[in-house]
């Protein structure tokens, strides 16, 4: 780590639970010092408890990432309790799935609101702490899916690759200030996205349950390469060893990449013919 990111003040968003919590525990055990941002209170207060308890320090603020004036008052707290921050994460997302067509406008709005526009808040207003100290880092969570783009999964798919975008442009731009980038783009792993979990058919519903409940890697996991890319300035970070290996795929073969891609989808549109 060198001289980088001595002050040890990190704040979450979405750290009441899932892997938000994991990534609080994991810097907490390190003895940063964590502030919990979370839409529920008490989820943070318990976090927070939980910290406290193993002998940590831990702020508990409760914001929604879809109003800017919750954000700003995140801001203004940082200052005031630890004039600053040194690495900001913003986590808070939701799950959803459906084809472009299939998904209602309202939940396109709501899932690209949270999993992108809120991102795109949590570093328009929490940049400015890192490039005033010239030093820190920023953590974008966005998901394999950002990059692999599979069928019916579209705003969500949307929503993440934008994220991955906006943390390729806000890399170069913090560099000339000393303030790191990572963008975690993690597959399938055991955590709670299912309960904010929407779509307009319940077969992609159940197939994302398996898919959670199957998964080997867990929040604590990503949690742990998270911390260690924040402390190497990584960019990339894909957690799981099977997409680091399809993202290469895609990469080296994207005709290949697309016909297996599309061979998805049209068996997904086929079976959902047969149900109609």
């Amino acid at each position: 780590m060198s001289d980088r990111l001595l002050g040890k003040r990190i704040v979450i968003t979405g750290a009441g639970s899932g892997l938000g919590r994991a990534i609080a525990l994991r810097f907490a055990r390190a003895d940063w010092r964590v502030a919990i941002v979370d839409l529920e209170p008490q989820r943070a207060a318990e976090v927070v408890a939980e910290i406290e308890n193993r002998g940590g320090k831990a702020l508990a603020l409760k914001a929604d990432v879809r109003s800017v004036s919750d954000l700003q008052t995140v801001v203004s707290r940082l200052e005031q309790e630890w004039s600053g921050v040194d690495v900001v994460v913003n986590n808070a997302g939701v799950g959803s799935a459906g084809t472009v067509v299939d998904t209602a406008l309202d939940d396109w709005d709501w899932t690209l609101d949270i999993n992108l526009h809120g991102v795109i808040r949590g570093c328009h207003l929490l940049a400015p702490l890192l490039v005033r100290q010239r030093d820190g880092h920023i953590v974008n969570i966005a998901s394999f899916a950002g990059i692999a783009h599979a069928p019916a999964m579209a705003a969500y798919n949307t929503a993440k690759a934008g994220v991955i975008g906006l943390s390729e442009s806000l890399r170069a731009e913090m560099l000339p200030h000393g303030v790191g980038v990572s963008v975690a783009c993690p597959s399938f792993f055991r955590t709670n996205l299912l309960d904010s979990f929407r779509t307009p058919d319940p077969r992609l519903q159940q197939f994302a349950e398996r898919m959670f409940q199957n998964a080997s890697v867990t929040a604590e996991d990503v949690a742990d390469d998270i911390f260690r890319a924040v402390h190497s300035n990584r960019f990339m970070v894909i957690t799981h060893s099977e997409a680091r290996w399809l993202y290469r795929f895609k990469r080296w073969a994207p005709k290949l990449f697309f016909r297996l891609v599309a061979k998805r989808a049209a068996g997904f549109a086929s079976k959902k013919a047969k149900q109609q």
